[in-house]
C-alpha cells in the first residue's frame, strides 16, 4: 500500500483534552510523524464528561441519555476544532488527508457484558472536512469476544521493530496498558495493568485543589501506606491472566480516604506502579527495558516507583525519538490507514480476539 496522510484523534481516560496527530504511513512499517496538537478541555466540560462517564457505567447497555447525548455533541465539535487547528499548524489542507482515525471518548468499557461505548459523531466529523473517518474502533473486537483494548500494540510493534527484544512499551494515561514485544515476529502480548494517573488525578481534584500531581511532587512528600496498598492489590482482577482490560471507574480513591494528602498521593502512585509490576509478572518473556509513554511519564515519582517495583530499567519513549504525548493519536491514524487496507488492528495476544481482526466503522462524507 502507498503511504497516505492520516489524522488520529484521541480523548483519553485522563479526560484532560484532545490529542490530534498528523502522520504519513502505509499502515505497515513506514511511519512519518508530521504534526501534533494538544487541545485541553475547559474545566466545565471536563466535569460534564466525568459525569457522563459515571452515568454510562451505571447503564445496562449503551443507549440514549440526555447528558451523554449533550456531551457527545460538544465533544464532536471540540474534535472538529482540534482537526482545524492541526491542519492550520501543519500547513496542510483537508484535501491532502486520506482518512481520520477517530477514537472518541470511552464513557464505559464493559467487555464482560459484551459491550464498550465510545461517544463521538463520526459522520459529523467526516462531513465537517470532507474526509473519510474511521470510528468505533473497539466494538467489533468486543462483539467477537475480545476485550476491545488495548489497540495501540500494532502501532507499538511498527515503531519498535528495531529495538532489542524482549521490550515493553507502557502507556500511562488514566489507565495503564503495556505492550510486550518478544523476540519472535508474532510475540506480541498486550493488556491493561490497572490505573495509571486516573486515581491520582481524582485524589488531587478532591483533596489537593489541583487537576493532577504535577511531576509527582505531592506523592514525593508522602509515605506509602503498605497495608492500604495490599488491600487494593488484593482485588482478584490483578490475578487474571492477560489479555484483559479495565474501565477507569473500576477503582476508587475510597481506600486511601483516611490518609493525608501526601500519603494518599504516594499510596495511589504506588498502586499504579505495583499494578504494572503484577502485570509484568504475567509475561513469559520478561522485558529487559520498559519505555513509558503518555502523561504519566512526566510524573517523576511514578517513574521512580515503576523502576523500583518492577526491577526493570524504565525510560521515557522520548529517548527513542518518539513523541510520548502524541503516540496514542498517531496510533489511531495508523489504525485508520490499516482499516482502509483491510489489515488487522487487534490480535489474540493483545485483546483476546479469536483471530486477527480489522475493526472500525467507516464514515464517508455526504
Amino acid at each position: 500500500m502507498t503511504s497516505l496522510l492520516a489524522i488520529g484523534l484521541m480523548s483519553g481516560t485522563s479526560r484532560d483534552g484532545i490529542d490530534a496527530a498528523l502522520i504519513e504511513t502505509d499502515g505497515e512499517g513506514g511511519v512519518k510523524p508530521i504534526a501534533f496538537h494538544a487541545q485541553p478541555y475547559g474545566e466545565g466540560f471536563r466535569l460534564r464528561l466525568a459525569e457522563a462517564c459515571e452515568r454510562a457505567m451505571a447503564m445496562d447497555a449503551p443507549g440514549f441519555e440526555p447528558l451523554i447525548a449533550s456531551v457527545e455533541a460538544e465533544l464532536t465539535e471540540l474534535h472538529i476544532e482540534a482537526v482545524a487547528d492541526l491542519l492550520g499548524r501543519s500547513g496542510h489542507v483537508a484535501q491532502d488527508v486520506a482518512v481520520i482515525g477517530f477514537h472518541g471518548h470511552t464513557v464505559a468499557h464493559r467487555p464482560e457484558r459484551g459491550w464498550t461505548w465510545q461517544i463521538g459523531d463520526g459522520a459529523a466529523l467526516a462531513g465537517g472536512f470532507g474526509i473519510p473517518v474511521v470510528g468505533d474502533l473497539r466494538s467489533a473486537d468486543v462483539a467477537a469476544g475480545g476485550q476491545g483494548a488495548p489497540l495501540l500494540p500494532v502501532y507499538h510493534r511498527a515503531l519498535g521493530a528495531g529495538l532489542p527484544k524482549p521490550v515493553a512499551i507502557l502507556n500511562l494515561g488514566g489507565v495503564a496498558n503495556v505492550t510486550a514485544i518478544g523476540a519472535g515476529e508474532d510475540d506480541l502480548v498486550a493488556f491493561d495493568t490497572g490505573m495509571a494517573s486516573g486515581l491520582i488525578d481524582n485524589w488531587m481534584q478532591a483533596h489537593g485543589d489541583a487537576a493532577y500531581d504535577a511531576g509527582g511532587a505531592v506523592a514525593a512528600k508522602g509515605q506509602v501506606d503498605e497495608d492500604v496498598l495490599a488491600v487494593m492489590l488484593a482485588d482478584p482482577w490483578f490475578a487474571v491472566p492477560p489479555p484483559k482490560s479495565i474501565d477507569r471507574e473500576a477503582f476508587t480513591i475510597a481506600p486511601v480516604g483516611k490518609l493525608n494528602l501526601e500519603d494518599g498521593a504516594a499510596t495511589l502512585t504506588a498502586f499504579s506502579a505495583a499494578a504494572v509490576a503484577r502485570g509484568i509478572d504475567h509475561l513469559t518473556q520478561r522485558p529487559t527495558r520498559i519505555y513509558a509513554a503518555g502523561g504519566g511519564r512526566h510524573n517523576g515519582t511514578l517513574m521512580k516507583m515503576l523502576a523500583e517495583r518492577t526491577g526493570i530499567d524504565v525510560r521515557p519513549v522520548d529517548e527513542l525519538g518518539w513523541d510520548g504525548d502524541a503516540l496514542e493519536a498517531q496510533g489511531f491514524a495508523y489504525m485508520a490507514v490499516r482499516r482502509l487496507a483491510g489489515l488487522a488492528i487487534s490480535f489474540p495476544g493483545t485483546t483476546g480476539a479469536p483471530e486477527p481482526m480489522t475493526g472500525g466503522v467507516l464514515f464517508t462524507p455526504e
